[in-house]
């Protein structure tokens, strides 16, 4: 187990001396396409005991434990081995022999080394590193159950590997949504952008109580349904549903917006839908043509809640994170989904997060939406979840933690208004007042903005919200008087 506890710090040790590794986001990388053959073997020799028939799709010279394990002492290393991953096993991954009949647990194969690069340049280094990671024993169940929280830990590194933060949601975050959604066994959860699969694995850990028999797994091993549009994080969710155990990751490499939107039917509707949309990006003109006109924004995130909204099944629920430009926002398109969102879905809660939640990643403030498709909106509750008293803000080394979310779980089931200091923590609100505000949702929000420092990007970002959140009021306005003027001129 003292291997397991050491993995992270050995591994960064070796890899500091290496001339191809630059920064924490290719020495995570680098990880990834090891980590996930090293458990893929695994899985690999469980599949050998169990079934006769069974047959890897990678051939035997690029199996982790012809070329990478080194029991004997005597294994690849230096140039050999970087002629070897570089020369032969990338390129064979690569082109795997693939189809549409292809088992999904093989096809993960391909699809993992579809754009995976092997960064270091010091085969010696390179042979450290891999006889670190094939000390684990991952066919020991408690081993392979503690690993499976160190690769969490390797996870949450990525909130300050640069942009690869935007991959990686807090677990307190996904782990309270999972539990306020209440899974329940036979129903499919999706993540059409999934990332590492926080919201994944925080449905499977809330689920897995249910699982009383063999039927009972198959159902459990079936319910989720992932869809991550970038190659790095794809490795990371793959690997991390195999350590969790799905022989079978359902976790497809594609991107959930390039498809059409009215192409939707109802074979392609889920029960729940959990999701931290990507935002502050925007997507290519070929992107925004996929969606109705008055739902095609430049915001990614609200082209994910188009998206969300025409999957979710009658009866479904959901629960999604947006930051506050969806709710303050009046331009075209995001009035278009809010009116959506309130008229066809009934949007019961808005929790409005403390910032620092996604800190380091970013800085902007963020709100959990729940809402299900049982019919119209009538009222939204909001509660304003404030910092912790033991926290001034969150970081890496002191992150949000489940136990904070302990007063929205304690006001859940008990709801009531709440003022402090004469501002609403808590309210509800009709429909209609919305529809009152022009569909300003920023309310029960935090008293003191002003205060609020934000990163350069992220303060360029709320700019170009409340910017185009104007710009829109005023059209609004100079439409509604070019109207009067007419009517008074006939």
């Amino acid at each position: 187990m003292s291997n397991v506890s050491s993995f992270v710090k050995r591994f960064r040790d070796i890899m500091r001396n290496d001339p191809g590794i630059n920064g924490d986001a290719q020495r995570i990388e680098q990880i990834a396409w090891m980590l996930f053959l090293k458990v893929y073997d695994t899985k690999e020799q469980d599949w050998e005991l169990s079934e006769d028939s069974f047959s890897s799709i990678i051939p035997e010279p690029c199996r982790w434990r012809n070329w990478a394990a080194d029991a004997a002492g005597c294994a690849m290393t230096g140039d050999d081995l970087l002629d070897f991953v570089d020369g032969t096993l990338f390129p064979t991954l690569r082109t795997l022999p693939v189809d549409a009949s292809t088992p999904i647990r093989q096809a993960v194969v391909q699809a993992t080394f579809e754009d995976v690069h092997n960064y270091m340049k010091d085969g010696v280094l390179l042979r450290q590193v891999l006889n670190v990671i094939d000390e684990l024993d991952l066919s020991d169940y408690q081993e392979s159950h503690a690993f499976a929280d160190i690769y969490e830990s390797i996870l949450r590194e990525l909130q300050s590997a640069g942009s690869s933060g935007e991959f990686y949601t807090p677990r307190a975050v996904t782990d309270f949504i999972a539990q306020m959604i209440q899974p329940r066994l036979g129903e499919q959860m999706a993540d059409f952008a999934c990332g590492t699969g926080g919201f994944i694995t925080s449905w499977l850990k809330a689920l897995l109580p249910q699982v009383q028999t063999t039927d009972d797994m198959e159902a459990y091993s079936r319910s989720i349904c992932g869809i991550e549009k970038k190659q790095f994080p794809y490795t990371l969710c793959i690997t991390n549903l195999l350590l969790h155990g799905l022989d079978i990751p359902r976790v497809h490499h594609a991107n959930s917006l390039s498809r059409d939107l009215l192409d939707y039917t109802d074979k392609d509707c889920v029960d729940v839908i959990l999701m931290n949309p990507p935002y502050g990006g925007s997507e290519k003109d070929d992107i925004k043509q996929h969606f109705p006109a008055d739902l095609a924004s430049s915001e990614t995130a609200d082209l994910f809640m188009a998206v969300i909204m025409h999957r979710l099944r009658d009866g479904g629920r959901a629960a999604v994170v947006l930051p506050d430009g969806f709710l303050f926002g009046t331009d075209n398109a995001k009035v278009a989904l809010k009116t959506r969102l309130l008229r066809d879905f009934n949007l019961h809660t808005i929790i409005r997060l403390p910032g620092s939640v996604f800190a380091p990643y970013t800085s902007i403030t963020t709100n959990i939406l729940f809402f299900d498709k049982t019919g119209p909106t009538r009222q939204t509750w909001f509660y304003r979840l404030d910092m912790p008293a033991d926290r001034k803000h969150f970081s890496k080394t002191k992150p949000m933690e489940l136990r904070h979310f302990d007063p929205v779980v304690e006001w859940w089931n008990n709801r009531t208004p709440i003022q402090e200091d004469g501002f609403d923590k808590s309210r509800a609100y009709s429909a209609q007042e919305f529809v009152d505000l022009g569909y300003n949702l920023d309310l029960c929000g935090f008293p003191h903005k002003a205060e609020e420092v934000l990163d350069p990007q992220d303060l360029i970002l709320r700019y170009q919200e409340q910017r185009a959140s104007l710009n829109a009021r005023i059209d609004k306005v100079l439409a509604e008087l070019t109207a009067m003027l007419k009517g008074d001129n006939a």
